[in-house]
């Protein structure tokens, strides 16, 4: 939640602690950490994650949205790679999808003046679609009684099974609203693949530190 006349963010660093469910067919949850930088104009992120496979055993997680290229890429010990997406059409909306769902953390770029257009759904559900270069992206966002986003869904996320990308209905949602600058944000959130015998939630975590750069006046 805004206030009228909040400066525009430029950029923003988040720390995150959490688990990672890195199980396709079974719950395997996984302590992670990680730090993000985002930056709004272009659009664009690069997330970097440390999760504890096993005591002294870490796998090293980068996923990122830079100059309209969506990039995943995972290695064990940094040493063995584990995966390594990017340059596709999929994998750049995949990640501006991202982008613009954690957009609940850095609100101004959810504005119409940061390229966001606005589609009423129902009574407490709007379309949001956001532009770069080539790609699009677009997700619902609810919205409860206080105004405040409940959390985003999309038809279609691309998905990684047995190594092939599967188009996958995707939700998140977001709760422990903090005032951190003269902002809402949830300081708490879980993103889910949604699959046809139920949610498969993938990503726990809480913000434990953000820090702003605000755009300069125009």
């Amino acid at each position: 939640m805004l206030r009228d006349g909040h400066p525009i963010i430029a950029a923003a660093l988040l720390s995150h602690e959490g688990s990672f469910n890195m199980g396709e067919s079974k719950a395997n949850w996984r302590p992670f950490t990680s730090t993000q930088r985002v930056v709004t104009r272009r659009p664009g992120f690069d997330w970097d994650a440390r999760i504890a496979m096993a005591p002294g055993l870490d796998a090293f997680v980068h996923d990122a949205y830079v100059a309209g290229e969506g990039i995943q890429h995972a290695e064990l010990l940094g040493l063995f790679r584990l995966a390594d997406l990017r340059g596709t059409p999929e994998m750049a909306q995949g990640e501006l999808m991202r982008y613009l769902a954690e957009a609940m953390w850095y609100p101004t770029a959810l504005l119409p003046s940061q390229g966001v257009r606005w589609e009423a759904v129902d009574e407490s559900s709007v379309r949001a679609t956001l532009t770069d270069g080539a790609t699009t992206a677009s997700l619902v966002f609810a919205f409860g009684n206080d105004g405040l986003i409940d959390g985003m869904s999309a038809a279609a996320r691309m998905r990684t099974v047995n190594g092939q990308q599967v188009a996958t209905p995707w939700c998140g949602r977001g709760w422990a609203y903090e005032v951190r600058d003269g902002m809402r944000i949830p300081i708490e959130g879980e993103v889910a693949w949604q699959l046809p015998e139920g949610p498969w939630p993938y990503w726990r975590a809480r913000i434990t530190s953000v820090t702003f750069e605000w755009a300069q006046s125009q």
